[in-house]
C-alpha cells in the first residue's frame, strides 16, 4: 500500500487555482505557465523482514520513494510515498495517480495561452529535474553541457532557478524533522505514516499563525538584485550530509516531438528575454 495524499495535501482542482500558482512561480522566479516542481528521493530505512531485495535500490540501500509535487508558496501539494526501492525511478513516477490525471488530461489546467514574446500558445507545466520524462506537461533540462548564451544554457538556468521550491522543501523537511537524518529503524508500513505525518506537518506549519517561526526570514533560497542565488539557511550546518534522502536516479528516456516543441519555446522565450 502507498500514502497517496491526506487532509492537509490538496491538489489545486480548478484551473484558477493553478493559475495562482503559476502567478507567484512567474513573480518570484519568472518562468511563465509553471504549475508547480517536483522531485522525488529515496529514504532510507533499516532492511526489512523477509523482504528480500524488494526495497534494494541502485544505491544499495534499503528504501521507499517520497514522490512530491510542491507548489511556489513552498507547500506540498500532492505526495506518494511507499514504492519500494527497487522500482525503477520512471516506475515511481508512472505509477501515481498524478500520472495517471497527467495523462488523461484530468487536471483541469488552465487553457494553453499566448506568450507574446515568442507570439505562441504554450501550456502549463510542471518542472522536474532529469530523472524524469520530458512530455507536454512536464519540462526537464536539456542534458549535457551548453555554450554560454545559447537558448538550452538559459532555459536549463530559468528551470533550476524555479525549481528551486522543492528542493528546499525537502532540505528543511529533513533539516527540522530529525527522524529524516538517518535510517529508518521502522519496517516500511510504519516508515510511510512518519513521512506523512511530517509532510503533513510541514505544510500545517507553513501555513500557521507560527509560520515566521518554522521557516524565518533567510530559511529558502533567494535572489540579489544582481541575480545570484544567496543559499537558505537550511543549507547551513550541514544538514545535507545529515539527510537520508538519496536522489532518484537518471534514466534516459524517448521524449515525444510535441514535448521537444513545448520546451523550445519556452527555451525561445528565455533566448528573447
Amino acid at each position: 500500500m502507498r500514502l497517496r495524499g491526506y487532509f492537509m495535501i490538496q491538489i489545486p482542482s480548478t484551473a484558477e487555482e493553478w493559475l495562482q500558482i503559476s502567478k507567484i512561480v512567474y513573480e518570484q522566479w519568472q518562468f511563465p505557465h509553471c504549475v508547480g516542481s517536483m522531485d522525488g528521493k529515496h529514504i532510507i530505512i533499516t532492511s526489512p523482514f523477509n523482504t528480500g531485495s524488494e526495497y534494494y535500490n541502485y544505491k544499495s540501500n534499503f528504501s521507499i520513494v517520497l514522490f512530491a509535487v510542491v507548489d511556489a508558496a513552498y507547500n506540498f501539494i500532492f505526495v506518494d510515498i511507499g514504492s519500494q526501492g527497487r522500482i525503477s525511478d520512471g516506475g515511481v513516477f508512472k505509477h501515481t495517480s498524478l500520472h495517471r490525471k497527467i495523462t488523461e488530461d484530468r487536471l483541469h489546467f488552465p487553457m494553453d495561452k499566448l506568450l507574446p514574446e515568442i507570439g505562441n500558445n504554450v501550456p502549463y507545466v510542471f518542472l522536474a529535474d532529469e530523472a524524469f520524462p520530458l512530455t507536454k506537461r512536464i519540462m526537464k533540462p536539456y542534458s549535457g553541457m551548453h555554450e554560454k548564451g545559447t537558448t538550452q544554457r538559459k532555459f536549463n538556468y530559468h528551470l533550476s532557478r524555479a525549481r528551486r521550491v522543492v528542493e528546499n522543501v525537502f532540505g528543511i523537511v529533513s533539516a527540522v524533522f530529525r527522524v529524516l537524518r538517518k535510517p529508518m529503524l521502522l519496517e516500511p508500513e510504519k516508515a510511510k505514516y512518519v513521512i506523512m505525518t511530517a509532510v503533513c506537518l510541514h505544510n500545517f506549519l507553513r501555513k500557521s499563525k507560527s509560520r515566521n517561526t518554522y521557516t524565518p526570514p533567510g530559511t529558502f533560497d533567494q535572489e540579489d538584485s544582481m541575480g545570484n542565488i544567496i543559499p537558505g539557511n537550511w543549507r547551513s550546518e550541514g544538514n545535507n550530509d545529515l539527510s537520508s534522502f538519496i536522489a532518484i536516479r537518471q534514466i534516459p528516456r524517448k521524449t515525444s516531438l510535441e514535448a521537444k516543441e513545448v520546451r523550445a519555446k519556452f527555451a525561445t522565450y528565455f533566448y528573447n528575454k
